[in-house]
This record gives structure tokens, C-alpha cells and sequence, in this order.
């Protein structure tokens, strides 16, 4: 559904003209789970998006309304729930309530969410609509947008009122991204510089239309485990505050000395930064069999260091190898389900795509979701009001 769509759909509802903000999903290249430790990743902004139309009201009243669920919701400013209720609606006002708390002026309004990020996937729907939450309230103000600060704004608002601790990477790449550019986000600095992708490749998503549901408290263990780690490191390295500043070396001298487990988290986030650094000089030569190698590692990391991968998801990678054009893969987003992504050359992405889906589905019964995507702009102001 595009913006003039969202718009007539919206008069119908609400009898106004709305401003329309729009903010992708993301692909993450390389750098899983880096984020939260101060460290780097690669992400891009993809073409899946979400729009949040929205028009001011008279009152106090903040409505909340999807294209994709019936229920509405209606909130008074003056007195706004402090518990999120677990549902979509905890994004929208999570953003509402962290924008105040920050000084922008939020005020009554009616707002119509469309969301086309597939929901479940790694993509990060969240960020989406956080991000184009904000947006939409921001632009009913006279406020310019200042883009990394709503990033943690937006991440804040998932922090704390919904209750998941992710890192900075998905709202600042959704709000900064850049078509046919990666992004290289310092996650401490929120330094970033952009890194072309050269039309030569895709990036095939394929979604295993899986999620497991032990995976709700294990996004917030592995970063307790983490940080467990830098309790350990730093008593005898006290220069350092995050896993960001450890270096390979350094860890291998304690892999005695440290609970097994912690050790193995500490060991992927510590390569993965490497990986990460080493992946940007790969897409800058268009080295993409080396980008590859790179990937592969990552997952098989993930699978085996931080074991945040699955069944599924390590049967979709391994459906990948051979296949024409394929230079390498990984699961992408917080794991336990989810998509990888395949680095693919351009001219045979729709076959692979097609092949990978048929291996896949032999192997587990599940007819998967293939996505071709290049890299796309981040997030911005759609539609201006005009009268109706």
C-alpha cells in the first residue's frame, strides 16, 4: 500500500489529511550481536517499510490504529500507561512517551500504522515503526529532525518501556541508511561512515517463517552474559569497558581461567568485531568471495560460540552452498529463527532464490519466504499535508 493509499485510507477513518512518514527495515551484513557491546556492525536499510500517517486532534488523546490488526487504541497523554501490554501499540507509545520525556512536544493525535517489514523475520519490524513513530509525531512540531538522536530516542523507548534490550544499530540504520551503501556504525562513538555495495550483488533474504519461542528471554541473557564477562576481564584489564576494547589475544589468555560459557559469548563478540572491520575493506575492493568467507564464519559463530542459530536457520545456510552465484551467508538478527542473508550475484538471484527455497523445503516441510533486496534510504517525511 503506497502513501496515497494510506492517505484516502486514513480521511476514511479519521475525516483528515495526514502527514505520512516512512522508515525501512534493515539486513544486517555482518556484526551479530556486536552492537550492545560497544562494538561495530554493517548493517543497510531495506526496501520493506513502514508508514505511520497521523493528523493532530484537538484534545488530549493519543489514537493508535493498524492496517494489519482490528483493534484500536486510545490513550489520554495526561495520564499514559507505564507497562507495556504486549502489543504492537507498546511501539507507538513507547516512542510517544520517550520523545516528552526528552523534551519534544507531543500532543494529541490520531495515527494510522501500515507495516510491509514481515513481522518474525530478523528485519527489524520494531525499529520500522518506532522509527516512523517518531517521525510522524516530530513532524506535526515544528522540529527538524535530528536523526541519530531519535535512533536512541527510538531505541530507548524499546529499552525501556517495551522491555527488550537492543542495542542502537536497527533505528539508526532505519533512520540514516542510504541506498546502495552499507553502514559502518561505531555502536560507542555513533561514528558511521557509508560503504557502497556494488550493483553486482543482491542480498537474498530467506526467511525460514520460523521463530522459536524459548528465544524471549534469551536476547537479553546472552548481553547479561557479556557483561559478565567484562566484570572478569576487567580485573585484570582494567582499561577496558566493553568486549569493544578486548582483542583477540587479550581473551585467549583467559580461556582457562573463565566459566566456559562466558567464554565462548566473549570469543564471538571479539572475532565478530574483527570480522567486521575486515568485511568493509572486502566490499570496498569488491572482494565478495572474501565478504563470503566472512559471512560463513559469522554464522558458524553464532551457531557455535554464541548458539543463538537453530535448526532451521543452519539448514537454510547449508541449503545455500553450491549454488550458482552464491559467494556466502549467515543468519541475520537476533537468532532462535528468523532469515539469513546471501551474498548473490545479481544476475542469478532469482535463481537462487528459487533453488534455495526448494532445497529448504525438502528438507523441513516449510515453504520459505525469498526476498531480493539491495540496499535502500533510510527514513524520512513521505507526505505533507495539503487540504483534504
Amino acid at each position: 500500500m503506497d502513501a496515497a493509499h494510506i492517505a484516502e485510507t486514513f480521511r476514511r477513518r479519521f475525516g483528515a489529511q495526514p502527514l505520512i512518514s516512512i522508515a525501512p527495515g534493515r539486513v544486517n551484513l555482518i556484526g551479530e550481536h556486536t552492537d550492545y557491546n560497544d562494538g561495530f556492525v554493517l548493517p543497510c536499510a531495506i526496501e520493506f517499510t513502514t508508514r505511520a500517517a497521523i493528523s493532530p486532534r484537538p484534545d488530549q488523546k493519543l489514537v493508535l490504529e493498524s492496517s494489519e490488526f482490528d483493534r484500536p487504541f486510545e490513550f489520554d497523554l495526561r495520564n499514559l500507561p507505564t507497562k507495556a501490554c504486549g502489543m504492537w501499540s507498546d511501539y507507538v507509545l513507547g516512542v510517544a512517551i520517550s520523545l516528552r520525556d526528552a523534551g519534544y512536544r507531543v500532543g494529541g493525535a490520531n495515527l494510522l500504522v501500515h507495516g510491509e517489514v514481515p513481522m518474525g523475520a530478523g528485519l527489524s519490524s520494531s525499529a520500522a515503526i518506532e522509527v516512523a513513530s517518531a517521525l510522524a509525531f516530530l513532524s506535526l512540531t515544528d522540529t527538524a529532525p535530528d536523526l541519530p538522536r531519535i535512533a536512541k530516542l527510538c531505541q530507548r523507548a524499546e529499552n525501556e518501556f517495551v522491555g527488550a534490550r537492543v542495542g542502537i544499530m536497527d533505528q539508526f540504520v532505519s533512520c540514516l541508511g542510504r541506498a546502495g551503501h552499507a553502514l559502518l556504525l561505531d555502536c560507542r562513538s555513533l561514528d558511521f561512515q557509508f560503504v557502497p555495495v556494488a550493483d553486482k550483488v543482491k542480498l537474498v533474504i530467506s526467511n525460514t517463517m520460523v521463530k522459536h519461542e524459548h528465544s524471549g528471554g534469551e536476547y537479553n541473557q546472552r548481553r547479561v552474559e557479556c557483561e559478565e564477562g567484562v566484570r572478569i576481564l576487567v580485573q585484570s584489564l582494567p582499561g577496558i569497558k566493553a568486549l569493544r576494547d578486548v582483542t583477540p589475544e587479550q581473551l585467549a589468555s583467559f580461556s582457562g581461567s573463565m566459566p566456559p560459557v562466558i567464554y565462548k559469548r566473549c570469543l564471538h563478540v571479539v572475532e565478530e568485531n574483527r570480522r567486521v572491520l575486515r568485511s568493509v575493506d572486502c566490499l570496498r575492493s569488491n572482494d565478495f568471495e572474501g565478504m563470503g568467507r566472512l559471512m560463513l564464519e559469522s554464522h558458524a559463530s553464532l551457531r557455535d560460540l554464541y548458539e543463538v542459530s537453530c535448526r532451521e536457520l543452519d539448514l537454510m545456510v547449508e541449503s545455500a552452498r553450491g549454488l550458482g552465484g552464491y559467494y556466502g551467508g549467515r543468519m541475520t538478527g537476533g537468532g532462535f529463527g528468523g532469515s539469513t542473508v546471501s551474498l548473490v550475484r545479481s544476475g542469478e538471484a532469482e535463481v537462487f532464490g528459487e533453488r534455495i527455497a526448494e532445497r529448504y523445503r525438502d528438507q523441513t516441510g516449510i515453504s520459505p519466504e525469498i526476498y531480493i533486496c539491495s540496499p535502500a534510504d533510510g527514513a524520512r517525511l513521505e507526505l505533507k499535508a495539503t487540504p483534504a
